[in-house]
């Protein structure tokens, strides 16, 4: 069976004085694909989402995204 690729994931400020939410965005951020070693490119080829607008980096995007080039090497 296919790995389906990981939701990139981000944090939504509604208000200042709430903790932001967490919810599935556009795309992974250049930024978190340099992280773990993968171009604009190689991303694009295993079907990932990519949000060329964004430049944050969040861990746990960074992490799926480790997870998920783990699971395609076995």
């Amino acid at each position: 069976m296919v790995e389906e690729p990981p939701k990139p994931l981000v944090k939504s400020v509604l208000n200042m004085n709430l903790p932001p939410k967490i919810r599935v965005g556009r795309g992974f951020s250049i930024g978190e694909l340099k992280e773990v070693g993968l171009t604009v490119k190689d991303a694009r080829k295993l079907g990932l989402k990519i949000d060329l607008n964004r430049r944050s980096k969040h861990e746990f995007n960074i992490e799926a995204l480790k997870g998920y080039l783990e699971k395609l090497k076995k």
